[in-house]
């Protein structure tokens, strides 16, 4: 329902509120000033709920997304609720969907994950419950160092370690664990038939 005041139109309303009001009622200035909120709310949350249906959002984004729209604060703290009620808004979900969907991707390790959702608003305690409910380090750290060790066939063990480690550390896992996740594939490795690695000259066995 469209409303308009002297003749012009004014703002919009939703089935709810227009059933409150008939043909020539008189408004009062507060009315009025009520109806306009409850109007920018109601556009607001549809243009919320049309960004949230291209991917899941955390609460910060929406925020983001509403200053972008020049939407007040008190609108976006309304709009807000109303999507978390409804369960279109929920940090907790979004976080785990993140880690689940990136650890599947492109393996990565605990302190990427942190980083990216720190980035998207995430509460640090958040993090690192949900880091040591879902993510077997060891075990995400030996998938990408196995999809990406493809590439370093023919390398030397001592240039297979270091191309390795510098690969993981970018990918957000600590040197420790990189450590003694390569050892282990550079034993496994090390039987290979045909050879994975190549001949180490002089100078690299005497590094190894």
């Amino acid at each position: 329902m469209n409303v308009y005041l002297d003749g012009e139109f004014a703002f919009g309303l939703n089935m709810l509120d227009a059933a409150l009001l008939r043909k020539g009622q008189i408004l009062s200035d507060e009315d009025i000033t009520r109806l306009r909120e409850q109007d920018a709310v109601v556009k607001a949350f549809e243009q919320a709920v049309n960004y949230l249906s291209y991917r899941p959002r955390s609460r910060q984004e929406i925020q983001q997304y509403l200053t972008g729209k020049t939407i007040s604060p008190d609108i976006q703290e309304h709009v807000i609720a109303r999507l978390e009620h409804a369960g279109y808004l929920d940090d907790r979900a979004f976080a785990r969907l993140w880690i689940e969907s990136r650890t599947r991707s492109q393996p990565r390790g605990p302190q990427a994950l942190r980083y990216e959702l720190r980035q998207k608003g995430i509460a640090p305690a958040l993090i690192e419950e949900l880091l040591r409910e879902t993510v077997d380090v060891d075990a995400v750290a030996y998938q990408a160092a196995s999809d990406h060790g493809r590439r370093l066939r023919g390398l030397t063990q001592r240039e297979y370690r270091q191309k390795m480690g510098a690969f993981l550390q970018r990918r957000g896992f600590a040197y420790s664990t990189a450590s003694h996740i390569i050892r282990r594939l550079i034993e496994e490795l090390a039987e290979a038939e045909p050879p994975f690695f190549g001949v180490a000259d002089a100078s690299d066995e005497d590094d190894e």
